[in-house]
């Protein structure tokens, strides 16, 4: 966009044979900048297919699978029937749901459309992150499994929510930050808010 040269891991492409998914991510995918990507709380980013739609609708181009650097391609897996907490059976693997995905420059760099991310941030698009519990083999096509819910569920568009909008519910806030499953890196986000407010 500006001609600034930047590395990148949000080019994917789809791989149809089994993959070996690790506690940090999939053999053979890989982030280029670990400070704000990957780790074990984001192993794994997932992305929903039924969005797609909205994108082409809004940019009038095609959005195919991995345009959002997503690791997984989901089908009837959105973002407001997704909790943090949540555990998913995927081929041997066992995963949980750890935070939203939060849109970034490169994002836009990859598509050319420097309002990319303020889209995906407004509509709650985002996608999401999953840790890995279990390492194992997952391919394309299988099923993802619910397996166990958090006591207190938190969709991940609620989460968007208070993340972006609602900035100053304290209550909201302190829910969040006592799901054991939220990521480190949205814990300590709260946590700087709530001790701001």
């Amino acid at each position: 966009m500006d001609g600034t040269e930047i590395t990148t891991g949000i080019y994917k492409q789809p791989v149809t044979t089994p993959l070996w998914l690790t506690k940090t991510n999939f053999v053979g995918d890989g982030q280029a900048d670990l400070l704000h990507h990957g780790g074990p709380d984001k192993a794994v980013c997932a992305y929903p297919s039924e969005h797609f739609s909205a994108w082409e609708r809004l940019y009038g181009r095609s959005f195919p699978a991995g345009a959002f650097g997503e690791n997984m391609t989901l089908s009837g897996l959105v973002e407001k029937d997704v909790c943090i907490g949540d555990i998913f059976e995927a081929g041997t693997a066992i995963l949980q749901v750890s935070q939203p995905r939060q849109p970034c420059v490169k994002l836009a760099k990859r598509h050319g459309l420097t309002d990319l991310p303020l889209h995906v941030q407004t509509t709650g698009y985002t996608g999401f992150y999953f840790r890995v519990l279990q390492e194992g083999t997952v391919q394309a096509g299988h099923p993802l499994q619910l397996m166990e819910r958090s006591a207190r569920p938190l969709s991940i568009e609620y989460v968007n929510h208070i993340y972006y909008v609602e900035k100053n519910n304290k209550e909201a806030m302190h829910a969040i930050v006592a799901e054991p499953a939220l990521s480190e890196d949205w814990r300590r986000i709260f946590l700087k808010r709530l001790e701001q407010s």
